[in-house]
């Protein structure tokens, strides 16, 4: 992989993404208010493996050319869970290199939460150091699709990647249906999948009870913007807010007093971080459904070659809608998919 390559959104018309200087930080750490932070101790709740006292949670964010995306993972103090691979293997390679400098358990388990390529890419790093992969069998069967349809930006459309140098579809090693308890050593780590789609075409989250921890990849961006192209299905973007808002009310049934852990932005009580996300969702729609209204019969525009400077238009809406949130350019590059959706209704 280049590492000074610059990675731009999947948008059709879009020439190439400026992105500002690399850097990444891992961050295990005791202050649940903390990015990566281990949650403080509750109420005594433990199983025969182990106590809550025992697991520590990190996280290790990517530069822009990986998306600013986040990885996190538990140390049960018997082996190490990581949730999402990152976009490129370089990026993979740094998270396993900082987890390994703040733990010696060995990394076992590689969870996809769902099929986006910042979330599967960097798999097969993992793979090389004997971790398993795991992914919900909705998550699996996605990948091939949504692979073949980034690749194909990337490398045939943009050229920003050599066809050589694209990461590989990857291998998916534990398939399950719905749930799964992970044969760990150590700790409780059970994996879901949710009945509603979330950012993608299918959503997994990872549950640590003992830790009153939800991992929950990019179903939650919590002060941040989120990602709004939508699932890749039938080689083309299909965002569905509606699931995505009741793919959120799941994660309180789970566990009310989780602690969320996000793709994007900072953790936050799930309390807090369900209501925040679905009151963004349901602004985004009537922001983007506003300024096609606006556009009236030009709205065709937004599949043509002004498409770029009406997603720039709707993006400062965005951050005028939400000066506190961060990372305001997943907007410009992803609102295609949602503003190219609701144009056709």
């Amino acid at each position: 992989m280049n590492r000074s390559l610059r990675i731009v959104a999947l948008v059709s018309s879009l020439a190439a993404l400026s992105l500002g200087p690399a850097g990444c930080a891992s961050s295990p750490a005791s202050d649940p208010a903390s990015p990566g932070a281990s949650p403080a101790a509750g109420p005594a709740e433990t199983n025969e493996k182990a106590t809550r006292a025992e697991l520590r949670i990190g996280t290790y964010t990517s530069d822009q050319n990986g998306f600013d995306t986040q990885s996190h993972w538990i140390d049960t103090g018997k082996e190490v869970v990581v949730f999402d691979a990152q976009f490129t293997e370089r990026h993979a390679r740094e998270l396993v290199d900082a987890i390994r400098k703040e733990t010696s358990s060995p990394i076992r388990f590689l969870v996809i939460t769902h099929p986006n390529p910042d979330k599967f890419n960097g798999a097969s790093v993992f793979q090389s150091i004997g971790a398993k992969v795991v992914a919900s069998r909705a998550t699996a069967d996605a990948i091939h699709g949504v692979h073949e349809y980034k690749r194909a930006f990337f490398v045939d459309m943009a050229k920003m990647i050599p066809a050589d140098a694209y990461p590989k579809e990857p291998r998916v090693d534990i398939v399950f249906d719905h749930e799964l308890e992970l044969p760990t050593e150590a700790g409780r780590i059970v994996l879901r999948k949710l009945e509603h789609a979330g950012v993608s075409s299918t959503q997994t989250v990872g549950w640590a009870p003992e830790a009153h921890a939800l991992f929950v990849g990019d179903l939650v961006h919590h002060g941040a913007h989120a990602w709004l192209e939508g699932g890749i299905v039938g080689g083309g973007p299909r965002p569905d807010l509606a699931s995505w808002v009741a793919a959120l009310d799941e994660l309180s049934a789970i566990d009310e007093k989780a602690t969320v852990y996000g793709g994007r932005g900072a953790p936050a009580p799930v309390t807090d971080a369900v209501p925040a996300q679905q009151a963004y969702l349901r602004k985004a729609e009537s922001i983007v459904k506003a300024y096609i209204a606006e556009l009236g019969k030009k709205k065709s525009e937004l599949s043509g070659p002004k498409a770029p400077e009406h997603h720039a238009a709707i993006a400062k809406r965005f951050t005028e809608a939400f000066p506190d949130r961060t990372l305001g350019y997943l907007v410009q590059y992803g609102v295609y998919g949602l503003a190219g959706q609701l144009a056709k209704e």
